[in-house]
């Protein structure tokens, strides 16, 4: 597909979510298309299709993923703050992204502060998210395997850009 093609597909899709066909809107749509093509890298213009449906059911698994967790972390954040004792043991927990890409590091600090109780707080040079969480001690035996699972989730939806570090 070439770069006109993905302009008006942008376009067509701003102007199917806004509804709108004034001349202002059709004339905004074509704009912000130009920019987002513009905004994204060269390399990441062309997907490789045959690749698409496994990226889409990986997104799909992602965002459920997200959901998942943060229902589980409101129950639990609502299950401690309605207990009498509040059985708050509050930390901060080091989580190393593993991802390559800052984009990839950058979604799954973000996935991670959708959870209630648990906020991203910093980020070193080397990916590491320094994350506050409410209950530190159950948060560290699930960082690995969430982290993991995020990883490599997202090194399917954002190919080349979220590669699981190490063997």
């Amino acid at each position: 597909m070439g770069d006109a093609a993905v302009i008006m597909v942008c376009w067509l899709v701003y102007i199917a979510l806004t509804g709108s066909l004034t001349p202002s809107n059709l004339a905004l749509g074509g704009a912000v298309s130009v920019l987002a093509w513009w905004l994204v890298p060269r390399h990441t213009r062309s997907p490789n299709l045959r690749n698409l449906p496994r990226a889409a059911w990986a997104l799909a698994r992602y965002v459920v993923m997200v959901l998942w967790h943060m229902v589980r972390s409101g129950l639990q954040v609502a299950r401690i703050v309605l207990d009498p004792h509040l059985p708050v043991r509050p930390g901060i927990v080091a989580i190393p992204s593993g991802c390559r890409s800052e984009w990839a590091t950058a979604l799954s600090a973000h996935a991670i502060s959708l959870s209630p109780g648990e906020t991203v707080v910093e980020m070193d040079a080397a990916g590491t998210m320094y994350t506050h969480c409410l209950d530190a001690t159950r948060s560290v035996l699930h960082v690995a395997e969430a982290q993991a699972m995020r990883r490599d989730l997202l090194a399917l939806i954002i190919p080349d850009q979220a590669e699981p570090e190490g063997p």
